[in-house]
Formats: C-alpha cells, structure tokens, sequence
C-alpha cells in the first residue's frame, strides 16, 4: 500500500513540473502585439470599401476619406455608420453587405491604439 502511495505521488510531482516547464513561458513571451495603423491597416480596408464614393481621384463626390488626416477626424462617424444594420439611416457601406466583424475590429482597435497613422 505504501509502494502505491509513494508511486502515486511520484507521479503527481512529476506531472506537475512538466506543466511548469520554461518552454510555456518561452513561447508565451513569443506573442507579439501588433498595434494597428492606417498605413498598414485601415487604408485597405477603405480603398475596398469605401471607393469610389468616398475618394475624390476615383470619382467619388462624398465626404474624401482618401488620407490619413480625413480618416482619422471621422475615425468615430465611420465606426457609427459600419457598425449599423442594412436598411437602417446611415448604413455603410451603401448598397453592399455588411462589413465582416473582423474589418469593423480592424478599425476599432485602430481607434482603440490611437489613430497611428504608420
């Protein structure tokens, strides 16, 4: 009975410490955050989405949104207007489905990181 207990702890002990090890760690310190800019981000996201309406050079006649200066002063209007349903006042972008959740955290985070324009 003795053997099985000492065998039994033995085990647990070991399990333990093979949780523990420094390789978790390691490859927990490996996760890089990427912080969002409209350079490498939102630009895109806008020239897909937003074009050719919202950019002059393309044609388009609505408020430019075509540089960092003019996202970034209706970074707030454009998370509204995203982020509503199809058929209701101010949906964007119009006449084309709902922009995916994971573009509309795209911008968010932007907003959320600061508007970093680089």
């Amino acid at each position: 009975m003795k053997k099985i207990l000492v065998a039994l702890s033995l085990t647990g002990i070991a399990m333990f410490f093979a949780y523990c090890s420094s390789t978790k760690t390691a490859s927990q310190a490996a996760v890089k955050v990427v912080k969002i800019s409209y350079q490498q981000h939102v630009a895109t996201i806008l020239e897909t989405n937003c074009a050719p309406c919202h950019f002059p050079g393309k044609g388009g006649n609505k408020k430019a949104l075509d540089s960092y200066a003019a996202a970034s002063a209706n970074a707030d209007e454009i998370l509204r207007r995203i982020q509503l349903n199809p058929g209701e006042r101010g949906f964007m972008p119009m006449r084309h489905p709902k922009l995916s959740d994971s573009t509309i955290a795209v911008i968010k985070q932007w907003k959320t990181d600061g508007l970093g324009e680089k």
